[in-house]
C-alpha cells in the first residue's frame, strides 16, 4: 500500500500518549495513528447516545398510535388492495 506523507499539529500530551502507545505496542507511530483513525471512523458511523435516545423516544410516541385491529380485518384489507392492484388499480383502465 502506498503511503502519503501528512503533517498534523498535536498538543504535547497527545504526542506523549502517541509515543507511549507506540513504544508499549512495539509499533510505529504511523501504525498507531492508522489504527486510531480506523477505530474512530468505525465508531463515528454509529448513533450517538443522544441520537439513540431521540429515536427511542420517537418510537415510544409512535407505538401507541398503531391501531389495534383484529388480524382478520387486516387480512381482509390487504386482500382488497391486492385484488384492486390485479384489477388495474382503483380506477381501472380506460
Amino acid at each position: 500500500m502506498a503511503s502519503v506523507k501528512a503533517t498534523f499539529t498535536l498538543d504535547p500530551q497527545t504526542i506523549a500518549r502517541l509515543n507511549e502507545t507506540a513504544e508499549r505496542q512495539e509499533r510505529s507511530k504511523s501504525a498507531v495513528v492508522r489504527a486510531a483513525i480506523r477505530d474512530y471512523s468505525e465508531r463515528a458511523e454509529r448513533l450517538s447516545e443522544r441520537e439513540r435516545q431521540q429515536l427511542l423516544a420517537r418510537f415510544d410516541e409512535l407505538v401507541p398510535r398503531i391501531p389495534e385491529r383484529p388480524a382478520a380485518a387486516v387480512d381482509a384489507e390487504l386482500g382488497a388492495l391486492r385484488a384492486a392492484r390485479r384489477g388495474g388499480g382503483r380506477g381501472g383502465r380506460s
